[in-house]
């Protein structure tokens, strides 16, 4: 009888630690199970170098998001990137999105500027007004050979 509960002590055990790991995972791994808490929006950038799926979207210093897809527009030569946005949040036909980069060699993020004095963007509307990234590497290399104008 003995034999029995001390399995069934592990067995708990054991389901419990499989529920914290499902649980950290989904944590961290930003995983949502609720598509509808966010909608689409479209950027279009000329480029969207160190950008991937996954990276945050910033907008006031605050995580509204994360960015979906990135695809090319080989009509207009553009790259394409789609955001989710979480509900609530407002964006207009003015906005800006920059990519920036946490630190010198961090991360990039997409960082909104959500305008403010045109109509909201709607569910799949497109970002015009957009900054592709500061390519560190060029601005080192013009500064070393003297390629920088000084004023």
């Amino acid at each position: 009888m003995k034999k029995y509960s001390m399995e069934t002590m592990v067995g708990i055990f054991i389901f419990l630690g499989l529920i914290m790991i499902a649980y950290m995972t989904v944590t961290l791994g930003h995983v949502s199970f609720f598509a509808d808490e966010t909608y689409p929006l479209f950027a279009r950038f000329s480029s969207v170098t160190g950008l991937r799926k996954g990276s945050p979207v910033y907008m006031l210093g605050l995580r509204v998001g994360q960015t979906v897809d990135l695809s090319i527009d080989q009509k207009n030569q553009k790259a394409i990137v789609k955001i989710a946005i979480k509900k609530g949040m407002q964006v207009y036909d003015d906005a800006i999105a920059s990519i920036k980069t946490e630190g010198l060699i961090g991360d990039s993020y997409l960082s909104l500027d959500p305008g403010g004095s045109g109509e909201l963007l709607k569910s799949g509307g497109m970002i015009i007004e957009t900054h592709p990234p500061i390519d560190i590497a060029d601005l080192i290399g013009k500064y070393a050979f003297g390629d920088v104008n000084k004023k």
